[in-house]
């Protein structure tokens, strides 16, 4: 009886010993995940990590939406926090009129759009050259358009200001046009860059199959590569477009008084609100508040928040469709 007690006894501690195993494998599992990185402690920082960085980047948006809709009375309200107890859409519709934004739109539009084509087509030139090509010089090629990204905008301003001078071009969009056309302007040493590396990863056995069937170098590009670089001409005209967009310091010396952009506008928003409602003979609305200085920046960035919201979709999914691995 005593064996049969002990035996019985070690078979009970053993089925406790293996359910507290289990029990403990379930509770590491649910807590460090299988391999460390999929557990509850792992995805709680991660989530942490991700929520605070997006608050960062939100927050400034939240607020100026928040505040953009506020009437004065609700700004002077200590209790009015983030939800404005009405709606206040004038701010809006006298930002609108203060920005003259159809016209201030379509010189953005004019500035941002036709230069951010032609520098990401040309850079994709320049940047397939370089990473395809073999050439004398072309380290020393590659560390001067490094170069020109090293080297500050306010070195070179006087001279080109000078040379588009000469050539008549000031007080339009062809100072930023013409060198986006061969592969200069803003950041474009950057898209070169992104353009190099990317086409590095594109297998050479898809342009050696080209040339089999008897495609030449241009006929390749414009027929093989391109199609298959979607991303990296997404990423660099959303990039060109943004800091073309963005851009007051060489807009506001080449454009002068004949064109005025969004940003531009915004330089002197109080002044022209001054102006606009004091010729109008309203003279107590003379006094701008933070309210319609808010709901002028929504406007402007609104354009650009729009086809980030649209551009970012669509470039994650020509990722998952064209991704590339390279050989």
């Amino acid at each position: 009886m005593k064996k049969g007690n002990i035996s019985m006894w070690k078979a009970v501690k053993t089925i406790d010993k293996i359910k507290i195993e289990n029990i403990w494998y379930k509770l590491k599992k649910f807590f460090l995940g299988k391999q460390g990185n999929d557990g509850m402690i792992f995805k709680t920082v991660i989530y942490a990590l991700l929520i605070s960085i997006g608050f960062v980047y939100l927050y400034p948006i939240f607020y100026m939406v928040s505040h953009s809709f506020k009437s004065l009375k609700d700004l002077l309200d200590p209790t009015v926090l983030w939800l404005p107890k009405t709606l206040h859409l004038d701010n809006y519709i006298r930002a609108w009129n203060v920005l003259d934004f159809p016209k201030a739109f379509g010189a953005s539009l004019l500035n941002s759009v036709l230069p951010a084509l032609s520098q990401t087509v040309s850079c994709a030139l320049v940047g397939y050259g370089f990473a395809r090509f073999n050439f004398p010089g072309k380290s020393i090629m590659l560390a001067f358009i490094l170069l020109t990204f090293i080297i500050p905008v306010q070195v070179v301003m006087i001279p080109l200001f000078l040379l588009f001078k000469q050539y008549g071009l000031l007080g339009s969009p062809l100072p930023f046009i013409v060198p986006a056309l061969f592969a200069g302007g803003i950041k474009s040493a950057l898209f070169i860059l992104i353009y190099l590396q990317f086409f590095k990863t594109v297998p050479k056995a898809l342009e050696e199959s080209a040339q089999i069937d008897g495609a030449g170098p241009f006929k390749t590009f414009f027929r093989i590569i391109i199609p298959i670089s979607v991303p990296a001409i997404v990423v660099v005209f959303l990039f060109s477009l943004v800091w073309h967009w963005n851009e007051t310091y060489m807009a506001s010396l080449y454009l002068g008084e004949s064109m005025r952009t969004l940003p531009l506008m915004l330089q002197t928003f109080d002044l022209a609100y001054s102006q606009e409602y004091a010729s109008s003979g309203a003279t107590e609305m003379v006094n701008i508040n933070e309210s319609i200085k808010l709901a002028g920046t929504m406007l402007i960035i609104l354009p650009l928040l729009i086809l980030y919201l649209f551009a970012q979709r669509w470039f994650v999914e020509v990722v998952d469709k064209t991704g590339l691995t390279g050989e």
